[in-house]
């Protein structure tokens, strides 16, 4: 009774966590049109956002519970193709006002993220030492395609990843873990905020604003300065390049702050910005609920995390192809197990404190035929009756 007992409470959390994020999006879709009512306004790349990240996630959550490492290996050489391709012909699915190198420079280091993370999270699932291997050094040839891009924030974002998903191998307990991913996106967040204010040590300033740009900068000043003026309502979705008097003096602008979260704070409000931030904490939620291993939460934690530093100091979120491979990387990292998986009660047990850890797979099916056995009972002896009497 113990293990059906425990796989029910497991799909009674995933179905409480799945509604909870259902409510999130649609109330992050409801908010761009209240804030865009009665003004000239484009809500549309935001729908298309959150479309796509809830297509991902449900695409995720299918192609995971039935080829996990398939499906995890396959999106990473998407991915990195995609990147690799958007130097020549530029990023599909551009939400952005119009399309420039720069853009597509941060888009391609996130998808470059988000391989090294599909990569790193299908080595975690593998449980061959030779694929094992093979996957992590795709995830290390991704990171080193950043650089062949010009994009050190890209490589280090990478590389960071795959760091994380070695030390993620070696820890049993994901809270702890997902909790410091959430504690580093306040601080970038944070961060991006207090360099518009200019409250930090003049030193501390030269440097950033020398490594973020002056127009960076002079971007996020005029963000804030929307956000305060509207801190509710906001300006509109995607009217910054119309309210920011250096987006209209910056020639072939992008029309964005290149900051998610200013962003969101200038065109919708607080309300944006906490959405945002919810939605951001729903996904870091639904990986801890995730009965997957330790190891592939926490190598998909990472890699949200390092894509939500990159759309703190850009607009990778203005892109379909990164805002769709975030919730298909989620998915896959938090898909359920097959039905009847000799794996379920072990998992069940191991989501519901964070303690599974990678090589609990075959743990799990050698249990489940431990106990098979042991419901049998023994074995009847099947020794052929000897006759007792003569001849």
């Amino acid at each position: 009774m113990t293990a059906p007992a425990g796989g029910y409470a497991a799909r009674e959390r995933g179905n409480a966590s799945d509604g909870a994020g259902a409510v999130i999006l649609a109330a992050c879709a409801i908010w761009s049109l209240v804030s865009a009512a009665g003004r000239e306004t484009r809500p549309e790349g935001v729908l298309l956002a959150l479309l796509a990240v809830a297509a991902g996630f449900a695409c995720g959550r299918i192609c995971g519970t039935l080829l996990p490492v398939a499906t995890a290996t396959a999106t990473a050489v998407a991915a990195l193709v995609m990147a690799l391709l958007s130097r020549s012909s530029g990023m599909p699915g551009a939400t952005a006002a119009v399309d420039i190198a720069p853009g597509h420079t941060g888009a391609a280091a996130a998808l470059l993220v988000l391989a090294a993370g599909a990569a790193c999270c299908a080595a975690a699932a593998a449980r061959r030492a030779p694929l094992r291997l093979t996957l992590r050094l795709l995830a290390f040839g991704t990171a080193c395609a950043a650089l062949t891009m010009e994009s050190v924030a890209g490589f280090v974002a990478a590389l960071g990843v795959l760091l994380c998903s070695l030390a993620a191998a070696m820890m049993r307990r994901r809270l702890l873990g997902l909790a410091g991913f959430a504690l580093v996106t306040a601080l970038l967040v944070g961060g991006s905020w207090a360099v518009a204010e200019e409250a930090l040590p003049d030193g501390l300033m030269i440097s950033l604003e020398g490594q973020l740009t002056g127009n960076r900068v002079l971007l996020w000043q005029d963000a804030v300065t929307l956000a305060k003026e509207h801190p509710v309502l906001g300006v509109g979705p995607d009217r910054f390049a119309e309210m920011s008097p250096t987006a209209q003096q910056t020639l072939r602008s992008d029309g964005k702050p290149h900051s998610a979260p200013l962003q969101q704070a200038a065109e919708q409000g607080v309300v944006g910005v906490t959405l945002l931030g919810a939605a951001f904490g729903w996904l870091l939620y639904v990986l801890w609920r995730s009965p997957r291993s330790t190891a592939v939460v926490l190598t998909a934690g990472a890699a949200l995390t390092a894509l939500a530093a990159l759309a703190s100091v850009g607009n990778a979120l203005s892109f379909t192809p990164v805002t769709a491979g975030a919730g298909l990387l989620a998915g896959l990292a938090s898909a359920r197990l097959p039905i009847g998986d000799g794996r379920a009660a072990s998992d069940t047990a191991g989501a519901a404190d964070g303690t599974r850890t990678e090589g609990d797979e075959d743990a799990g099916r050698s249990g489940h035929g431990t106990r098979i056995r042991a419901e049998r009972g023994p074995r009847a002896d099947h020794t052929p009756l000897r006759p007792t009497g003569g001849g």
